[in-house]
């Protein structure tokens, strides 16, 4: 069980707070029923509730620093995500995207990123998913680092960056 305090990631509501676990005084909930208040880290107005025995919400703990530098470290040798076929590639995306997990996240974005370039190169437009996908990716996966980090979301990508420069001894 979470605690109040704890950093957590719930869904597409991204990195939240937890501010208390309580039971709601609202009609059609039962008043003994427990539940996460979350505050998104990112979106002033909002808060989210969730009960706390409800298996159906993906809610995990936050990375830690140390987790954050772990996968950092793996960012090099982790696959792409290659789909031929489009149909197919928006359910991997999303398939993805529903687990939750920051892995999945590095791998669309280092997918899409090279595909991104490629089709430049070639002279051929971004394709409108792939940049729906890169932009989701990287919001969920660059906030929640930001948090783990203590620095802005705006600076995680080239913090990224330097570090694997670090690791890779590549400039």
């Amino acid at each position: 069980m979470f605690q109040k305090g704890d950093y957590v990631v719930c869904g597409n509501n991204g990195i939240c707070v937890v501010e208390n676990v309580t039971t709601l005084n609202m009609t059609n909930i039962p008043k003994d029923s427990l539940y996460y208040i979350l505050k998104p880290m990112y979106s002033e107005s909002s808060k989210v509730y969730i009960p706390v025995n409800n298996h159906k919400a993906v809610i995990r703990q936050a990375l830690t620093k140390k987790e954050v530098h772990d996968l950092i470290a793996r960012i090099p040798s982790l696959e792409l995500i290659w789909v031929e076929n489009e149909k197919q590639r928006e359910h991997t995306y999303k398939e993805c995207m529903r687990n939750n997990n920051c892995e999945d996240f590095v791998r669309i974005i280092k997918t899409l990123y090279l595909r991104k370039k490629d089709r430049q190169l070639k002279g051929q437009k971004v394709i409108g998913l792939d940049d729906r996908y890169l932009k989701m990716a990287e919001d969920l996966l660059y906030g929640e680092l930001a948090v783990a980090l203590g620095i802005e979301k705006k600076d995680v990508q080239a913090y990224i960056t330097e570090e694997i420069k670090k690791l890779t001894g590549k400039e």
